[in-house]
């Protein structure tokens, strides 16, 4: 069993024997595969982006105080 994508490049390359120019053929083929290498590893990089986000996210959440909205002893104090 081939790769999808592999197949689809045998299949590019095929669909153009009647014309049996190689340099265009290939280029065609070339620019093809280097398209969709270029979408997965776009794909990839975002990906990762969002992963050292989220992480980033996660370590740092432990260092903030959580906020009270409510009047606290301490401001009630303060006021009298």
């Amino acid at each position: 069993m081939h790769d999808p994508f592999e197949e689809s490049l045998r299949d590019l390359l095929k669909s153009h024997t009647t014309t049996h120019d190689d340099d265009a053929t290939l280029g065609r083929v070339l620019k093809t595969a280097n398209r969709q290498v270029g979408v997965g590893d776009l794909f990839s990089l975002m990906g990762h982006c969002i992963e050292a986000l989220m992480i980033a996210l996660n370590n740092g959440s432990a260092h903030i105080s959580p906020v009270s909205r409510t009047s606290s002893p301490r401001s009630a104090d303060k006021a009298d």
